[in-house]
Parts: C-alpha cells; sequence; structure tokens
C-alpha cells in the first residue's frame, strides 16, 4: 500500500487527491485546515469520488511514503506542523505550487534532496470544500530522476498526465511567461480581451517579455512564440473570464500570490542585472490597491 498525505486540499490538491485516491492500492489522506466528509470532482471523464481520511490536527498525523503540498506559496511555513510529522526516513515531498522557487522555498524545512518541485496546469474551480470541478485537461511535469520518476508512475491511471523532464527548469520558466500577464486583470478586475488596445497591449506584452529574458538569464530555453501567445490569450479573452487564481484571488478578498508570480521576476531580474519596469510598476500598484496579499 502506497500512502500519500496532500496538504491542502483546495481546488488542485483537491483535484489530485480524488485522482489518486482512484487506486485500491493508495491510501490518501487529506491535512485540511476544516472539516470534509469526503470529494467530490466533476472532471472531463466523468464525476469521481473520494472518502480519504481526512486530519486538521497535525499531531494525529504519521509518517507516510508521498507528500503533496498544494497550498499557496505564502502558506509555506505554515505546513511545518503537517511535515514535522508526515516525512519519515524515506518520504519524499512534492511541491505543486506557482512560481519557479518550490525547493528554496521549502528547503528550510525538508532536505532538498527529498523535494520533488512540480509544475502543473489543471483547470479546477472549488465551490465548497471537497466539491471541485475540473474544467480540462491536467498537465503535470517534474525533473528527470528516480524522485520525479516515482512521482509521474502515481499518475498513470488518472486523467492528469505527468512526465518527467530533464529540462524542467524551462517547463516551470514558460508556465510563469505565460501566466505573468494575469496581474493586468488582477488589477482591473476585468477581462483584458473587451478593453483591448495598443496600450494594453504593450503593458501585456512588456509583462512577458521581461519574464523571458530573466528567465534566460536564468538558464530557461524560452521560444520566442510564447510571448506571442500569451499576448493573444489576452486579447481573445471573454468579458467575464477569471485569467488564473491571481484574478480570483482578488476578486474573493483572498491573499494572493503576486511574488510568486511577478515578485519573482524583478527580484531574479535584480540578480542578473535586467531591468523589469513593467512587472515592478503592477507589483507595486497591486501592492496598492488595498487588497491583501502577502509577500515572503
Amino acid at each position: 500500500m502506497t500512502t500519500i498525505a496532500v496538504i491542502g486540499p483546495g481546488a488542485i490538491g483537491g483535484t489530485v487527491a480524488a485522482w489518486l485516491a482512484q487506486r485500491p492500492d493508495f491510501s490518501i489522506t487529506l491535512c485540511a485546515r476544516t472539516p470534509l466528509d469526503d470529494l467530490r470532482v466533476e472532471t472531463p471523464e466523468g464525476v469521481i469520488t473520494a472518502q480519504p481520511e481526512v486530519l486538521t490536527d497535525a499531531g494525529k498525523a504519521r509518517p507516510v511514503d508521498w507528500v503533496l503540498v498544494a497550498t499557496k506559496t505564502y502558506d509555506v511555513d505554515s505546513t511545518k506542523p503537517w511535515l514535522d510529522r508526515l516525512v519519515g526516513a524515506d518520504t519524499r515531498v512534492a511541491i505543486i505550487q506557482n512560481g519557479v522557487e518550490h525547493v528554496q522555498l521549502f528547503s528550510h524545512l525538508v532536505p532538498a534532496e527529498r523535494l520533488v518541485p512540480v509544475m502543473i496546469n489543471l483547470p479546477a474551480v472549488r465551490s465548497a470544500p471537497g466539491r471541485i470541478a475540473q474544467r480540462g485537461h491536467g498537465i503535470i511535469a517534474v525533473p528527470a530522476g528516480r524522485n520525479g520518476d516515482e512521482l509521474v508512475g502515481l499518475f498513470a491511471h488518472t486523467e492528469i498526465e505527468a512526465a518527467a523532464h530533464e529540462d524542467f527548469l524551462s517547463q516551470a520558466w514558460i508556465k510563469l511567461a505565460g501566466n505573468c500577464g494575469a496581474i493586468v486583470p488582477a488589477l482591473t478586475l476585468r477581462a483584458t480581451g473587451p478593453v483591448w488596445s495598443d496600450g494594453l497591449e504593450a503593458i501585456v506584452r512588456g509583462l512577458v517579455e521581461e519574464c523571458v529574458a530573466v528567465g534566460r538569464a536564468e538558464g530557461a530555453n524560452i521560444p520566442s512564440s510564447v510571448v506571442e501567445t500569451t499576448v493573444a490569450n489576452a486579447r481573445n479573452s471573454q468579458e467575464g473570464s477569471i485569467a488564473g487564481s491571481i484574478h480570483a484571488d482578488r476578486l474573493a478578498g483572498h491573499p494572493m500570490e503576486v511574488d510568486a508570480r511577478n515578485g519573482v521576476i524583478v527580484r531574479r531580474g535584480e540578480k542578473h542585472g535586467i531591468a523589469t519596469p513593467m512587472n515592478r510598476v503592477l507589483v507595486t500598484l497591486l501592492g496598492a490597491v488595498g487588497s491583501p496579499w502577502v509577500q515572503h
């Protein structure tokens, strides 16, 4: 029996947990802030359900084979009580978060050689605890190697397509480049498509071009087509559409992962002597609008 604990059973963590629970030889534990009875996920393949063990007290946790962390990046330290109890001599910890700093954020809590950074694209929305709609195909990328390869194996029976990559760094930065423009609708509180203009295109393009420049300086291989694809997606967005979790979080009045998604571009740009004025200005503005957000 493979034992797996999921810290943070929100939209992403809950969907992942429900899919993994479909295997009878997997024992799933949810580590949650509030209790829930079960998981019910509407997926492209139909509705799946699961009744994993649910813990709200870290003191009751016990070591497992795998820990999957699916919290927000600003909640890293809140996972410590869980990790202290869940991580045993052979436990691996997969970090399913936004951004490009998975290992750096958790290396003070778990030895780096136990950590598996995970890039995930999984359109999912939670309507209530344990109630989630998966709106499209899921993709996971991890670094190649023993830990990454074994994590990929966990998802072999699921609708989430997992693959190990020799060049994981590029996978993470390509996703960040595709996501960094979402700070614009997070500021304006509406989709960019219906109000598109030459000026707005210059802002979105500038955000992405800065991200690509910094990512390349970090060693990532990012094709120029990423810029055009991201700009086109922003241009074609429909009225009322939600441009990712940062937009959804501001609409809901929740803290936002500004630092992990755009602040990191500014910080890493400074390290390489690359100017990132567009990201810097929008990060500053989003911090001044009054909505809560957290910087680590």
